[in-house]
């Protein structure tokens, strides 16, 4: 039983890391502005919503 999680989790591992190799031999993307402004919004969204969990949190003590 443990022989066969320990074959399964080397297979795993090789196929991660097949998946890094590939991506690392991938000619790099050109920039996305849209991406980017999508990725900043994202940010904004996640400390707004963190600050409003602090504040909920900080009103429960």
């Amino acid at each position: 039983m443990a022989d066969e999680r320990l074959i399964v989790a080397i297979g795993r591992i090789e196929r991660a890391l097949s998946r890094v190799e590939k991506l690392a031999t991938a000619p790099a993307n050109a920039p996305d502005a849209e991406l980017a402004d999508r990725h900043e919004r994202l940010k904004k969204e996640t400390l707004d919503a963190i600050r409003g969990i602090d504040q909920l949190l900080s009103g429960a003590n």
